[in-house]
């Protein structure tokens, strides 16, 4: 065979060698440029109870409910706690109407004492009744605040947007003032958990964007961003599977989703991507400096 027959057999074999090279260094450099990591979905959820004693009269929701921040989720038997605001209603009445009577009467002793009709002694105790009856009156109403308080604690309202994870009590029930009668599982903030290795840990820094996926639909990316880094070590969970990191020192890490919907769940095993290839906001700060620091030498 000759020389220019081999040539172009040569001239392949070389452009080949050179796209596989390229192709496995590029796919190095990316692989490189990105930490991935492996975490759990964390979800928020609140124990929700009455802050009073009584019995459940009504439980409007069943387990699952989507749920909206101030939605009524359950009331108590307000029989008891409306005799409460009833009484301290009357209490006020009735000390009033004591006290406008020792007004009256201290009025009456006064202008007797400036004709020396009635000794001071007597104006003084009067005096003295009329002052305790206007505490009574403030004692009432704070009593008749307190019973209203009560009364309005019969209700539970939902204190933000979430889902109904458990109903724990029922219709009927006796609670006890902070007993849990609803577990609701809040809608954000959803947060992963994840672990990274020492060697990695200078790679992120905190607000760093994230990718996270999902074993069920892995084509549909979740985005947010790095909220916490723990400033201390611990050794791996067993939750995280990775064989190399079982035995290692690792901090914690917690990334806030951003675009969250339903099919994110308590607990689902989750893939965390992080470009370490981002700039840095500290960076950005540095570079900006430093180019207004070149501008003034110019100008100098």
């Amino acid at each position: 065979m000759t020389a220019k027959k081999i040539l172009p057999f040569v001239l392949s074999g070389i452009l080949l060698l050179g796209g596989l090279f390229f192709y496995y260094k590029k796919t190095s450099v990316d692989q490189e440029s990105t930490v991935t990591l492996y975490g759990n979905v964390d979800i928020r959820d609140v124990n929700l109870a009455f802050r009073v004693f009584g019995r459940i009269k009504t439980m409007l929701h069943e387990e699952g409910a989507q749920i909206k921040k101030g939605d009524l989720l359950a009331l108590l038997d307000k029989r008891p706690y409306l005799d409460e605001v009833e009484i301290a209603k009357a209490g006020i009445e009735q000390a009033t109407v004591a006290f406008n009577n020792a007004e009256r009467t201290y009025k009456r002793k006064k202008e007797l004492a400036g004709k020396k009709f009635a000794s001071t002694q007597d104006l003084d105790d009067i005096r003295a009744k009329r002052d305790e009856l206007k505490t009574q009156i403030a004692a009432a109403k704070a009593k008749l605040q307190n019973a209203q308080t009560s009364l309005d604690d019969t209700e539970i309202y939902a204190p933000s947007d979430g889902t109904i994870l458990t109903r724990v009590k029922e219709e009927g029930a006796i609670v006890n003032a902070g007993e849990s009668t609803y577990v609701l599982a809040l809608s954000t903030p959803i947060w992963i958990r994840a672990y990274i290795r020492e060697t990695d840990l200078g790679r992120i820094y905190q607000g760093m964007e994230a990718q996270i996926t999902t074993d069920s639909n892995p084509d549909k990316p979740y985005i947010g961003h790095i909220g916490f880094i723990s400033p201390v070590a611990e050794f791996t969970p067993k939750t995280v599977e990775t064989p190399e990191l079982r035995t290692q020192l690792v901090y914690r890490l917690r990334i806030i989703v951003e675009n969250t919907d339903q099919y994110l769940r308590q607990g689902m095993p989750v893939s965390v991507h992080i470009d370490t290839m981002q700039k840095s906001p500290e960076k950005s700060i540095i570079s900006s400096s430093q180019q207004s620091a070149q501008k003034s030498d110019r100008k100098e």
